[in-house]
């Protein structure tokens, strides 16, 4: 089986290509090819399918030609990933699948729109945030009020007043199974300046990643209820590196590098 390794902001995929579906992809395949020991390693699977072989979302096919399958690294099915849907892009255009101007692309959590910016990175319309409302995570016996933001696929964004860096997320925090009982990712964040913030994140089916795509827009749309704002321009900064993430009034837009690093044959089997 081929495969590609990429990355954006170090929140890292392999890709699988499979235009006519025919790869039979389990759950314990994904694990054991994400595994950093003894597969090629990754935060998830991305499986390049066209849409019209895909039944769940073969009404995007007439507007979105590829459907990003994604995994998490712990083999579960997962909505959407935005830094995922940014190196997918990155691998169509590379690949001359997709010209680099705007293209659309299908997903579990909708149609996504992306287009490669002038110098290099990569753009996706994430879509409306909708926030649904408060709840609690618990790190280190530290409660941590946030907001519930869905992008998709669930998410709790806390800003708090620990340092980030200090706290450890080397254990899934706490929080409220009877308001996510599928899990939720969730993001710690410190707002740091006007409309910056720095952000770890704990993501489900995957562990602490380096970064989170949409995760980092749930982050921007809580540092924005923060500070008694709706829309604008934020920079929010991870592990891995730095994303841009734009609010306006009718949808939000996830910026950041995307790059392919490896290639290869995939020699791992059932």
């Amino acid at each position: 089986m081929r495969f590609l390794k990429g990355h954006g902001t170090e929140n890292d995929f392999v890709i699988l290509p499979d235009a006519d579906g025919e790869l039979d992809l389990s759950a314990s395949l994904v694990a054991r090819i994400c595994d950093r020991r003894a597969g090629i390693g990754a935060d998830g699977v991305l499986r390049v399918v066209r849409s019209e072989h895909v039944a769940e979302v073969a009404e995007q096919a007439a507007e979105a030609e590829w459907f990003m399958d994604y995994r998490n690294a712990d083999g579960s099915v997962a909505e959407m990933c935005g830094n995922g849907v940014r190196v997918f892009a990155r691998y169509l255009v590379e690949a001359g699948l997709a010209k680099p101007d705007e293209f659309a692309v299908a997903t579990r959590g909708g149609l996504k729109r992306l287009r490669v910016e002038p110098d290099g990175d990569i753009t996706v319309d994430m879509g409306r945030p909708r926030v649904l409302g408060e709840s609690v995570a618990s790190v280190g016996g530290h409660e941590y009020p946030g907001l519930r933001v869905d992008m998709g696929n669930p998410h709790l964004a806390c800003a708090i007043g620990d340092p980030v860096v200090q706290l450890d997320l080397t254990r899934q925090p706490a929080f409220d199974p009877g308001v996510y009982p599928q899990g939720v990712n969730i993001e710690l964040f410190n707002a740091v300046g006007p409309r910056r913030a720095l952000m770890r994140v704990f993501e489900r089916g995957s562990g602490e990643t380096r970064s989170c795509g949409t995760g980092a827009v749930a982050t921007a749309v809580a540092a924005a209820h923060l500070a008694g704002e709706t829309t604008g321009t934020w920079t929010v900064e991870v592990p891995g590196g730095t994303l841009t993430v734009v609010l306006d009034a009718d949808t939000s837009y996830l910026s950041g590098p995307a790059v392919l690093v490896a290639s290869g044959d995939l020699l791992l089997a059932e």
